[in-house]
């Protein structure tokens, strides 16, 4: 028997109609609750996963460290990089400089030498010394029967320097250089003219 003052641990019997109520789920309150099945599934994953993970003051202080870390040194390792990338570039310019120099001290080298230079003359400038007699072999093609000058030196000079400018001008009418210099000596010599009133 049930003692005065406590309630009974058992319970009361469930109607039929009631219990029947249950039993019966219809149809739309099925789809729903397959429908949030799958989400409380993801939710009990979720929090699973997030259980699992321990994440104490010494793990976040931790992480934080290591990306203060990224962001201080990024930007200094960055700038190391295009350092390094100067100064490579600064040591092939030095040393291109210096093969240069090298280079022009031997030319000098070479222009002290007055043998060098008497073939440097005849080379370029065909000069010749008292007494020889300048022979240049060319072509058949090349020879300009027509030349009236004496020396093939002197048609080689006017073929490289000809009046030609292009096929519709060939040489200006008039001398510039001495329209400008009339110009400056008028404008020198002359005083200008007061005019009567």
């Amino acid at each position: 028997m049930p003692t005065p003052g406590k309630k009974s641990a058992r319970k009361a019997p469930v109607s039929a109609s009631r219990s029947a109520k249950t039993t019966k789920v219809s149809v739309g309150e099925a789809r729903a609750t397959r429908a949030r099945a799958p989400k409380q599934a993801r939710q009990a994953a979720s929090a699973e996963w997030m259980r699992g993970m321990r994440l104490n003051t010494y793990t976040i202080t931790l992480l934080a460290m290591i990306v203060l870390g990224v962001l201080t040194l990024a930007p200094r390792v960055q700038e190391w990089f295009v350092l390094r990338q100067q100064v490579a570039q600064a040591q092939a310019d030095v040393a291109k400089a210096r093969n240069d120099v090298t280079n022009m001290q031997s030319e000098v080298k070479r222009w002290e030498d007055p043998v060098y230079i008497r073939s440097q003359a005849r080379n370029r400038l065909y000069y010749v010394m008292p007494g020889e007699v300048s022979y240049l072999v060319m072509d058949a093609n090349g020879v300009n029967t027509s030349d009236t000058s004496g020396t093939v030196g002197s048609m080689l000079a006017d073929q490289r320097n000809y009046g030609q400018i292009s096929k519709s001008i060939k040489e200006t009418r008039n001398n510039w250089v001495d329209s400008v210099m009339q110009s400056v000596i008028i404008a020198g010599i002359d005083e200008p003219k007061v005019a009567n009133k």
